[in-house]
């Protein structure tokens, strides 16, 4: 049972006879090969029930509906107090005039958990598997939810959500679990469906958290979200198995020494043959810290990896920026209610909605079509046109938000310029993933890592300019400013396009995507 180590695109391993011992040779990047007597364990190329990729489809989609379901609950959570977040902080701290840096940290501090969690969650899931560290993940993130819920200070609750965004596991591990069970040229409808959850998510949360908190107090809110958190683990518990291929055959190649004891055979998947690594106890802790650092050294072995980290946090910091504002502008200058600003909300994601649909209808579209004209020849670049006109449309998008409201315009062309805001994004932001899970193969979960960090921690600080930049420029030229910023990096996706393939050879994680 051998095949190659990568998902897609790996050679077979061939099977020869020296000394009257079946070994067997796999090719190295720079052609030479190596001869080996222990057994490499692979996936069966005649077929095999345990590759991810060879899964029912009405099961695949299954799993990708459940994570789908668990990214909704996520962002619920996160999204569904933004309305509420001056009120959480004057409630908490029995000030009735709370700190406008205050309310915007509390709905930030989210995203630095959430850059400090990957860290964690991806490597561990490439040592342990996907499943485990989901399951153990999502526990950590029901219990974080309770200790917001029953929080008696700011720093308390705080610290609460801080916890949480360190424990989401969906949004670092849910692209690569998509990567473990698609084929190239299939991911685009999955990557999709878990991009439309969160803006389901983003839509109802604000506007379902401002209706029970007029009514039962924000602590219910956050309570709900526990109860729908807790009943998606559950259900991922049950249903779910593991995706990860070097995960599987490791555990294959442990059941193949049991079954051998005695013999003088050793079992090693191919992964592990690359990394240099065996099955022996002594080298747990070589793979344990290779496994953390992992991250880290694929973010820095690759130029690609870190100019499209840059771009992907920069314009997600933009729906921050547009959610930490638009409660103000709605209640101080067109005068709504609370309730009615959380259904504001939902404008958002209908153009983000609208991207998805978009994107799933052509991002794989577009993939064959450009391998086709590339002599069938397909590379993770064809995965970027969408996302290169999303890069300059959504700097224009974020400079007419903030005239809009300079201007005092009509409230329906301010909340066209939030869903044109949201369109934009999405479109921007959807191929760059795909592009990041088809780049970096088995390393997808570690590349992603690199995307989300950054994408976290600029989120995290970069809206606390916004009001200083608002007070000394006003909404328009304020933001304005902020588009700029978005302007100044929308060429990276055109210059990927066209000189990525090249460049992503300069790194050993992505030189054979």
């Amino acid at each position: 049972m051998t095949v190659g180590t990568d998902d897609s695109t790996q050679p077979l391993l061939r099977s020869v006879t020296n000394e009257g011992h079946q070994v067997y040779t796999t090719p190295l990047q720079d052609g030479a090969e190596i001869a080996e007597t222990t057994t490499i364990v692979d996936f069966d190329p005649n077929g095999d029930p345990e590759n991810p990729l060879e899964w029912p489809a009405p099961f695949k989609w299954a799993v990708v509906s459940m994570l789908a379901l668990m990214a909704f609950t996520v962002t619920l959570t996160c999204i569904s107090i933004v309305p509420l977040a001056s009120d959480i902080v004057r409630d908490l701290s029995g000030s009735p005039h709370p700190s406008k840096s205050s309310s915007v940290l509390l709905v930030t501090i989210w995203e630095l958990g959430e850059a400090a969690g990957p860290l964690f969650i991806a490597p561990l899931s490439e040592m342990f598997g996907r499943y485990p560290v989901m399951n153990v993940a999502n526990i950590a993130f029901i219990v974080a939810s309770v200790l917001a819920a029953t929080s008696q200070s700011v720093p308390q609750f705080v610290l609460a959500r801080f916890l949480n965004g360190l424990a989401v596991a969906v949004n670092v591990l849910n692209p690569a679990l998509v990567g473990d069970m698609f084929a190239n040229d299939e991911r685009g409808g999955a990557l999709s469906l878990l991009f439309l959850a969160p803006l389901l998510g983003g839509a109802f949360g604000p506007m379902i958290g401002s209706a029970v908190a007029e009514r039962y107090g924000w602590r219910a809110v956050i309570w709900m979200t526990v109860v729908v958190a807790t009943a998606c683990e559950g259900l991922f518990f049950l249903s779910s198995r593991e995706t990860f291929k070097v995960a599987i055959l490791r555990k294959r190649a442990a059941r193949m020494a049991s079954h051998a004891a005695g013999s003088g055979k050793t079992f090693r998947t191919a992964f592990d043959e690359a990394e240099g690594l065996n099955n022996q106890g002594s080298s747990e802790w070589k793979k344990l810290r290779g496994a953390v650092l992992r991250p880290v050294i694929v973010f820095c072995n690759s130029g690609v990896l870190m100019a499209m980290s840059l771009v992907s946090s920069v314009f997600f910091t933009y729906y921050y920026i547009y959610s930490t504002t638009i409660s103000d502008i709605l209640i101080d200058l067109y005068k709504l209610s609370p309730v009615a600003v959380g259904s504001c909300f939902t404008v958002f994601s209908v153009g983000s909605t609208i991207s998805v649909i978009i994107c799933n209808r052509a991002l794989d579209r577009i993939y064959i079509r450009m391998r086709f004209t590339h002599k069938g020849v397909g590379k993770p670049e064809f995965r970027l046109p969408l996302s290169i006109i999303g890069a300059f449309a959504l700097p224009l998008t974020v400079a007419a938000y903030g005239w809009a409201a300079e201007l005092r315009l009509p409230l329906v062309f301010l909340l066209f310029t939030v869903c044109a805001m949201g369109t934009a994004l999405m479109m921007a932001m959807i191929p760059v993933m795909s592009y990041v899970v088809d780049a970096f193969g088995l390393y997808s979960a570690s590349a992603m890592t690199s995307v989300i960090v950054t994408r976290c921690l600029m989120s995290t600080f970069l809206p606390l300019s916004t009001a200083p930049l608002v007070d000394m420029f006003g909404f328009g030229w304020g933001f304005t400013v902020l588009a700029g910023l978005g302007f100044l990096l929308a060429p990276i996706p055109v210059l990927m396009l066209r000189y990525g393939a090249h460049w992503r050879k300069a790194s050993r994680y992505s030189w054979d995507a």
